[in-house]
């Protein structure tokens, strides 16, 4: 495996000349350029790792002009410190994920690892706590104990450095809220790859948190989604790849990276039927609020 910081080929849509196997062809360019809210450049797809240069120069070619690089653990948050040092398209968040924090506890190493996340957080493009928060789907028992001590331990850490919180819930909508509002969240908190429906929205809309959209709006059972997002205050909403993961319609099963964010976008149009330029200049004008300037 190629290291992510280093050049390596970006390889679409394949090295057997079939189009079948790596990255797919390129979609159209948007008409307004967006950023992808969380990706992680680390993490290789089928074995095909991409330098981070690589990978945002070819978002850039089709209106994707910056991206939030997360981090997951220690190596991945340490990676995104790295990262956002070489390209300035690139702000970071840093976090221990749900999943690993009973991992980290159970070596005894989790209060270790949350201090370094919160000094990782001090670079000035660190603008974001996350991914953090609940997983019910992979974690079970005790475990959940500690996740829930580590996403309030995180949301403690984002609201004294005054970052914003990225959010990872599967099949956890109201715990996750219920731990927020205990907890008292920070003053910008977004929900990554949104995966609640109009419930969960509404509770956003009025709480005034963001919702990030991934590919898996594009999927033919993600009616909850589609209705999520018609519903979702325009000031509310975010797009993002999760890349690798999660490569929206009609690639599924693909490798994903931040330049297939507008087969995300034009759904998002379909859906709510807003114009895509305003939709696209929504959103911008929205991450920039959440994150801050790239500049």
């Amino acid at each position: 495996m190629c290291n992510p910081l280093t050049p390596s080929p970006f390889r679409t849509p394949g090295s057997d000349g079939t189009g079948r196997h790596g990255y797919p062809p390129a979609p159209d360019p948007l008409p307004v350029p967006v950023m992808d809210n969380h990706t992680h450049l680390d993490f290789p797809s089928e074995g095909l790792a991409v330098s981070v240069r690589d990978a945002l120069d070819a978002a850039e070619a089709v209106g994707v002009r910056g991206a939030v690089q997360v981090g997951c653990d220690l190596e991945s948050s340490r990676f995104t410190v790295q990262a956002i040092e070489l390209d300035t398209r690139l702000l970071g968040a840093v976090a221990i994920h749900p999943n690993d924090a009973p991992d980290y506890a159970a070596r005894g190493a989790l209060e270790d690892a949350l201090a370094e996340i919160e000094a990782l957080a001090a670079h000035p493009r660190v603008r974001a706590i996350g991914e953090t928060g609940l997983d019910f789907f992979r974690t079970e028992g005790e475990g959940l104990a500690h996740q829930r001590y580590s996403f309030r331990r995180h949301i403690d850490i984002a609201k004294r450095l005054g970052l914003t919180l990225q959010i990872h819930d599967r099949d956890a909508h109201d715990d996750v809220v219920q731990v927020l509002r205990e907890e008292g969240p920070p003053d910008r908190v977004v929900f990554h790859c949104f995966s609640g429906g109009e419930e969960l929205a509404r509770i956003c809309n009025t709480e005034g948190w963001y919702m990030s959209f991934a590919g898996t709006l594009t999927f033919k059972n993600a009616g909850n989604l589609r209705a999520a997002v018609a519903l979702a205050e325009p000031e509310r909403v975010l797009v993002e790849t999760d890349a690798p993961f999660l490569t929206p319609h009609p690639h599924r099963g693909r490798p994903n990276a931040s330049y297939m964010i507008p087969y995300t976008v034009r759904a998002m149009a379909d859906v709510t039927g807003r114009d895509l330029a305003d939709l696209c200049a929504g959103i911008a004008e929205n991450t920039l609020r959440a994150y801050g300037s790239w500049d």
